[in-house]
C-alpha cells in the first residue's frame, strides 16, 4: 500500500502544532512558576546549589518500618532554614517492591556544618541513613551559568552549520524545512519535560542538551535521505506533480526510516529500564526526539516542501479528478 502523506497535511499540521502548543503553555506556566522560574525545571547543573540524597539503612530493625512523609521532611528543612528547598522521595528495590525509601533535597548553597545538622535531624525524624548510599554534589551559580550558555551556544552552532550544509547540498527551500523539523523536534521534546517537569518535577541537566544536539543530528540525517530521493525523481521526471515526487520519495525511504528507528528505539529503551538514575531521562529525551525526528521528517519537511513548491514555482499539481483514488 502506498502512503500518501499529502492528500492529510493538514492533519499531520494539526497535530505537531497541537504538541507544540501544549509544550509552550506549559514553558509558560513554569516559568510564572516561583518555585522553578523556568521554562523547564532546571537541575543543580545549571541554577547551582547542593543536592543531598539520603536512603534509609533497612538492615537496621525497624528503620524501615514506618513511610517516609515529606511533609515530615519540609518540616525539618524548614527548621534548619531551608524552607524554599525542592525535596523528593526518591525510590529503592527492596526484595520484590519499589519502595520510596529516600530523600533527594536540592538546596542552597551549603557549608559542611549545615549539611551535617540537616542529615543529624532528619535521621531523628525518619530513621537512620545508610552511609554507602548517601550523596553530596555541589554545583557552583557561576559553574551553572557556564553550562547553560555552553549548551545554547552548541545549539545555535549547528543549527548554522546545518543550514549551511542543506542549501549548498540541496537548494534554500530544503534547508529551511529541515530548520522547521529540526525546531519541531527540539520544540516538542522540551515542552515534554517542561510537562514532565510540572507534573513530576523531573529537572533536565547538561545531559539533557547533550540529548537535543543528538536528536538534531538524528532528525536531519533522516531528512536528508528523504529528501535527497526527492532531487533525484525530480531530475528522472521533472514534470511530475511534486506531490506525487514527494510520496514516491517517502514510500521508497519509508522501511529504512523505520528499521533505523526501532533499532535505535530498542537500545534507548534498554537504557531506560536498565541504564540506572543518571541515563534515565537522557535516554527518554531521546526517545521522544527520535520518534519526533522520524515523524517530522516524514509528515512536516516533506509536506511543507510539497506546500512551498506548488506555490512558488511552475510545478503541475495533481488533480483530485485522475487520483488513484478517484
Amino acid at each position: 500500500m502506498k502512503l500518501q502523506i499529502n492528500k492529510a497535511r493538514g492533519l499531520w499540521w494539526i497535530i505537531s502544532s497541537s504538541i507544540i502548543l501544549a509544550g509552550i503553555i506549559s514553558m509558560v506556566i513554569s516559568y510564572m512558576n516561583p518555585s522553578i522560574k523556568a521554562p523547564l525545571r532546571p537541575s543543580l547543573d545549571f541554577i547551582g546549589g547542593t543536592r543531598l540524597q539520603f536512603v534509609r539503612d533497612c538492615s537496621k530493625p525497624g528503620n524501615c518500618d514506618q513511610p517516609i512523609d515529606i511533609n515530615v521532611v519540609r518540616e525539618v528543612a524548614k527548621s534548619q532554614g531551608m524552607g524554599d528547598s525542592s525535596i523528593q522521595l526518591i525510590s529503592e528495590k527492596i526484595g520484590d517492591k519499589n519502595v520510596e525509601n529516600g530523600i533527594t533535597i536540592r538546596t542552597k548553597n551549603l557549608e559542611t556544618e549545615q549539611r551535617t545538622n540537616l542529615q543529624t535531624a532528619l535521621s531523628e525524624k525518619i530513621g537512620a541513613f545508610d552511609p554507602e548510599k548517601n550523596q553530596i554534589d555541589s554545583v557552583g551559580a557561576t559553574l551553572g551559568k557556564e553550562l547553560f550558555t555552553s549548551g545554547v551556544l552548541a545549539l545555535i552552532v549547528s543549527f548554522i552549520g546545518i543550514t549551511i550544509y542543506m542549501a549548498v547540498r540541496f537548494q534554500w527551500d530544503y534547508a529551511v524545512f529541515a530548520i522547521v523539523a529540526l525546531f519541531h523536534d527540539i520544540l516538542i521534546t522540551t515542552g515534554v519535560f517542561s510537562i514532565l517537569g510540572l507534573v513530576f518535577g523531573v529537572e533536565v541537566d547538561s545531559l539533557f542538551i547533550v540529548a537535543l544536539l543528538t536528536i538534531t543530528g538524528f532528525s536531519v540525517n533522516d531528512t536528508v535521505v528523504i529528501y535527497d530521493r526527492i532531487r533525484e525523481t525530480i531530475k528522472l521526471h521533472p514534470q511530475q506533480p511534486i506531490a506525487d515526487v514527494v510520496d514516491d520519495a517517502v514510500n521508497q525511504t519509508l522501511s529504512r526510516s523505520i528499521n533505523t528507528t526501532l533499532t535505535t528505539l530498542l537500545t534507548l529503551t534498554a537504557i531506560f529500564l536498565f541504564g540506572g538514575e543518571t541515563l534515565h531521562y537522557f535516554s527518554l529525551a531521546l526517545i521522544v526526539g527520535f520518534i519526533m525526528g522520524a515523524y517530522s521528517s516524514i509528515f512536516i519537511a516533506s509536506t511543507l516542501l510539497i506546500w512551498w513548491r506548488e506555490r512558488s514555482e511552475n510545478y503541475p499539481v495533481e488533480d483530485p479528478a485522475n487520483s488513484p483514488e478517484s
